[in-house]
């Protein structure tokens, strides 16, 4: 299996972070806007469920599997044809001096995943990164 981690430092409070990251219908608009161009929750799945659509086209069922405001953690895995296993994980760290340190790791089978998932998770931090340094939370 392959983890991958990432992290990214932003010039943010991790409160306006984390409260983006926690609106789980909202990516597109909140957390992670451009690289992800539309959220869709599925209508009485329970646990909750989104579909998620990335710029490349890319569609991807994500069952969120735990929202912990006290750690300011998010989890989730991904269901799909090509995907034998993906748990995904964001946590919201305070990094002092009203910064965040947004740490993203993802456990993924096949391997040969982490080669496609690795770039597209560092996108999407440099893409939360942009969307609170150049926008209001």
């Amino acid at each position: 299996m392959a983890s991958i981690h990432q992290e990214i430092l932003i010039n943010a409070t991790p409160e306006a972070v984390w409260d983006a990251a926690r609106d789980i219908g909202a990516l597109h608009t909140r957390l992670v806007s451009g690289f992800v161009v539309d959220t869709q929750l599925v209508a009485g799945a329970d646990p909750v469920v989104r579909m998620v659509t990335f710029a490349n086209g890319m569609v991807a069922r994500e069952v969120i599997i735990d929202s912990d405001d006290v750690r300011r953690r998010l989890a989730w895995t991904i269901e799909g044809e090509r995907v034998a296993h993906h748990n995904g994980v964001l946590q919201i760290f305070d990094a002092g001096d009203g910064r965040t340190r947004a740490v993203w790791t993802a456990d993924v089978l096949p391997h040969a995943l982490a080669d496609s998932f690795g770039p597209m998770m560092g996108m999407g931090l440099e893409a939360m990164k942009r969307r609170f340094e150049t926008s209001p939370a």
